[in-house]
């Protein structure tokens, strides 16, 4: 009874991967686009262009566009192409460098867009077959199928949570960043972001942010939270920049005219990296929220509830580390 038992366990395994999603990529598929995206620079007075490539995948009716940020960061001109070869001009909307995910819209899109069903992330589990779509080395509408390796929290701060990312060992490579992680329902829970590697090809550590960050970074999040991107600093990094505390939330990025811009917190502008950990020096350490220090990752969700309970014109503190100094920011919070 065992030997039969272990026979057609055997024989399920083979039989889920070996499943045929061939039907399940021509229905997803008119719904992934291929980004191209120009930046232009001027070097010794003479103007020059340089190009990139990335994909994306369509979320509405209307043309709105998911990728990741880093994708369209420097981008001064974002084209997105169809299935159907047919391209569109689109525009920037709001990003995070924290959590790798942006927001595009397509201008003046067709009436017939094929758009995608969004998925809880949090219900993927590790073992998960997965399919991902997108234009590696410019071969556009590729295929790549795998499992969900593993699921987990960088120290990177976006909307006053810590970023989740999938990790899976299905292929990805450069042209691949933005495209969309498929579960086998078809639903969309993940956004490719980036590889770890030594030999600078794919070698099975792939990873996406998860569709349940991308939603409260780009949809759910109140504009005291849009307004910065962080890392949320151990105690190993506490001690090497020599902060009053055992931790704290390093600030990376500051949104021009947010409130955190309003407030005062200063963005780092000197990148290095540190332990393997690529990050910007030289911005401000936040110690404290409303008098709740940032000493461990579970602190920041009572100040992220804190800080939702404000009424508009209730006052806002942030205790800062600044140039080896403790300062103390104060505003008025409007939501």
């Amino acid at each position: 009874m065992k030997a039969l038992f272990s026979s057609f366990f055997f024989l399920y395994i083979l039989n889920v991967n070996a499943q045929d999603v061939s039907g399940l990529f021509e229905y997803l598929d008119p719904s992934v686009v291929t980004i191209e995206v120009t930046e232009y620079k001027i070097k010794d007075q003479q103007l020059s262009a340089s190009e990139g490539l990335g994909s994306g995948v369509i979320i509405s009716s209307d043309g709105l566009i998911l990728t990741a940020a880093h994708v369209v960061a420097s981008a001064n001109e974002v084209m997105v192409k169809l299935q159907n070869k047919s391209t569109y001009k689109a525009d920037v909307l709001s990003s995070s460098t924290a959590g790798d995910v942006a927001l595009i819209k397509l201008r003046n899109p067709p009436s017939n867009l094929k758009m995608v069903s969004i998925g809880n992330s949090d219900a993927a589990k590790i073992g998960e077959q997965i399919l991902i779509i997108g234009a590696p080395l410019g071969l556009e509408h590729s295929l790549s199928v795998g499992h969900i390796s593993r699921k987990m929290n960088k120290n990177l701060l976006t909307n006053g949570e810590m970023a989740g990312f999938i990790q899976t060992d299905a292929s990805i490579n450069h042209g691949n960043s933005g495209g969309p992680m498929f579960n086998l329902k078809g639903e969309l829970i993940g956004i490719v972001s980036f590889i770890l590697t030594k030999s600078g090809g794919f070698e099975g550590l792939g990873f996406a942010v998860d569709i349940n960050t991308a939603k409260k970074t780009l949809f759910d999040a109140n504009s005291f939270w849009t307004g910065f991107d962080g890392i949320f600093l151990n105690e190993i990094f506490a001690n090497i920049l020599n902060i009053p505390q055992q931790s704290g939330v390093l600030i990376q990025h500051v949104t021009p005219n947010s409130f955190a811009d309003a407030i005062g917190l200063k963005a780092g502008y000197l990148q290095a990296e540190i332990i393997g950990e690529k990050l910007w020096l030289g911005g401000d350490i936040i110690l404290s929220i409303q008098g709740i220090s940032c000493n461990e990752p579970h602190d920041l969700g009572t100040i992220k509830d804190q800080i939702n309970n404000l009424a508009p014109g209730d006052n806002v503190l942030i205790e800062v580390f600044r140039n080896g100094v403790i300062v103390v920011l104060e505003a008025n919070f409007s939501k």
